[in-house]
C-alpha cells in the first residue's frame, strides 16, 4: 500500500467517527494563530485522537496522519508524507500527526514541518513526549495537553442531567469499577473484554514490540503483580524476587517502560532529605480503574483501595500538568497519609483516603496519620476524604490540635480544575 493510498483510507475513517457521539473533554488547545506545536499525550484510547478532531474542526481545513499503521512505519515514510497530505487534503497549512512516536526520528520529521510554516497538533502515547524530553527534541516552542480516561465529573457529564447526592454516590461506585475508557462507556461493547485487550495491546505494542523484548514473560507478570497490588508501597528488589525477573536492573527497565506507555505511575514517599526520598519505597498506581478490575486483580469489595486509585489518578494529572508535585508521607511507627501534596515548593495539602469514616476507631487512626504528617510537614489543611461523611471536625491527639475537612470523595472530584490551572 502506498502513503497517498493509506492516508486516504483514515481520511475516510476519521470522516465517519467524526461523526459519532463526542463527550467534551476539560481541557481545551490554542488556536492555528499560535505558531508553537501543539502536543497532547495520555494513554492508547484514551480520546486524544477525538478530542484533536472536534478542537480542530471549525478552524478551517486540516490535514491528518495516523503513524500507528504498519503502512507508516518505514525508514522513507517522512520523504513522502507531505506530498501524499497534499494529493488527499490539498494545500492545508494545518496537521494533525497521530500517535508521532511511531514514526522513525518523528522529530527531525516534525521540526522540518515546522520550519515549512505548518500549525502542527502531534498525538502520542508515550511519556517520552513529555515538556522535558521535547526540549531536546523539537527546536520551536510548544505546549503540551495531557488526555487521561475520562475523569469522574467527564463521567457524568456523559450521563448528562443533575442528580441527587445519593445518585452521585452510586455513580461514583460504578466509576470506580469501570474506569474511564471513552469507548466502552459511549458503545454497547463488551467492557471487561475491551480492556482486558486494551492492557494487553499495550503491553504488547508500546513496550515488547517498540523495545524488542523477546523474553517478556517477566514484563507480563511484572504488570500482573503491579495490577494486583495497586495502591501498595514496592521496592524494586521486592519486585524482582517476586515475579522472577533476573535482576534489579531489568525491573527498574521494566517499570520505565510500563510509565512511559502510561498504564502505572508510582509516587515517592516525602522527605526533605533527597537521598532519602530516592532510597525509600514507592507506590503504584495504575493509570485507571477500568484495568483493574477488567484484569480481575481488583475485586469490587476492595472500595478502599479503588478510591485512593481514583485520588491518585486526579493527582497525577494535574502534576502532568505542571500544577504540583504528588507525594505519600511515612513515619518510623509506620503511619501513614496517602497523600502529600507540594505547591511552589511549599507542602500545601495533605490527603487522607477513608471510605469507612464512619467507624469509629478507623476515623482516628486516619486523622491521627494527618495530625502528626500535618505537624512534621508544616502544614495545617487536613482534607479526610469519605463516603459519605461532611464537615469539620477539630481533632485532638497527645497535645496536637488540628481542624480537619472531610469531604465526600465524589464532591471532591467534582471540584477539581479543568484545563484552568487552579487548584482548590
Amino acid at each position: 500500500m502506498t502513503v497517498r493510498d493509506a492516508i486516504l483510507l483514515q481520511k475516510r475513517e476519521i470522516d465517519l467517527r467524526i461523526q459519532e457521539r463526542y463527550i467534551p473533554r476539560d481541557a481545551t488547545l490554542p488556536g492555528q494563530d499560535n505558531k508553537l506545536i501543539h502536543v497532547i499525550i495520555g494513554p492508547r484510547r484514551a480520546g486524544k485522537s477525538f478530542f484533536a478532531l472536534h478542537s480542530l474542526m471549525g478552524a478551517g481545513p486540516f490535514g491528518y496522519v495516523n503513524f500507528d499503521d504498519e503502512a507508516l512505519m518505514g525508514e522513507q515514510t517522512g520523504s513522502e508524507i507531505g506530498p501524499a497530505i497534499e494529493m488527499v487534503y490539498g494545500r492545508v497549512s494545518t496537521l494533525l500527526l497521530d500517535e508521532i512516536q511511531n514514526l522513525p526520528q518523528w522529530e527531525l520529521f516534525v521540526n522540518r514541518l515546522s520550519r515549512q510554516g505548518y500549525h502542527l497538533y502531534l498525538t502520542g502515547s508515550n511519556a517520552h513526549l513529555l515538556s522535558k524530553d521535547l526540549a531536546t527534541h523539537l527546536t520551536g516552542r510548544h505546549t503540551l495537553t495531557t488526555i487521561l480516561p475520562f475523569s469522574y465529573r467527564e463521567f457524568i457529564r456523559m450521563k448528562g442531567g443533575e442528580y441527587t447526592e445519593s445518585e452521585y454516590r452510586e455513580f461514583l461506585e460504578d466509576y470506580s469499577e469501570i474506569g474511564g475508557f471513552p469507548e466502552p462507556l459511549v458503545t454497547e461493547i463488551n467492557r471487561k473484554e475491551y480492556l482486558a485487550r486494551l492492557f494487553d495491546a499495550i503491553l504488547f505494542k508500546d513496550i515488547i514490540r517498540r523495545y524488542n523484548i523477546r523474553a517478556h514473560q517477566g514484563l507480563s507478570e511484572l504488570a500482573a503483580y503491579l495490577c494486583s497490588h495497586s495502591a501498595t508501597e514496592y521496592s524494586v528488589h521486592r519486585l524482582t524476587t517476586v515475579t522472577g525477573v533476573k535482576s534489579d536492573h531489568t525491573v527498574r527497565k521494566y517499570l520505565s517502560y510500563l510509565e512511559e506507555a502510561f498504564l502505572f505511575f508510582s509516587i515517592p514517599r516525602f522527605s526533605y532529605k533527597v537521598r532519602e526520598q530516592v532510597s525509600s519505597p514507592r507506590k503504584i498506581y495504575c493509570i485507571d480503574n477500568g484495568f483493574l478490575t477488567a484484569k480481575g486483580f481488583l475485586s469490587s469489595a476492595n472500595r478502599g483501595r479503588r478510591y485512593e486509585n481514583l485520588v491518585a489518578i486526579a493527582l497525577k494529572h494535574q502534576e502532568l500538568q505542571g500544577d504540583l508535585s504528588v507525594f505519600y508521607w511515612k513515619n518510623v511507627a509506620g503511619e501513614e497519609v496517602d497523600f502529600v501534596v507540594r505547591e511552589a515548593g511549599q507542602v500545601s495539602r495533605l490527603i487522607q483516603v477513608c471510605v469507612d469514616a464512619g467507624n469509629r476507631e478507623t476515623r482516628q487512626r486516619e486523622m491521627k496519620g494527618l495530625l502528626k504528617a500535618g505537624r512534621d510537614l508544616h502544614c495545617d489543611r487536613l482534607l479526610l476524604l469519605t463516603r459519605d461523611e461532611e464537615g469539620e471536625e477539630e481533632f485532638t491527639w497527645f497535645g496536637m490540635q488540628g481542624v480537619i475537612q472531610l469531604v465526600p470523595l465524589w464532591k471532591w472530584l467534582l471540584s477539581l480544575p479543568g484545563d484552568e490551572g487552579r487548584t482548590p
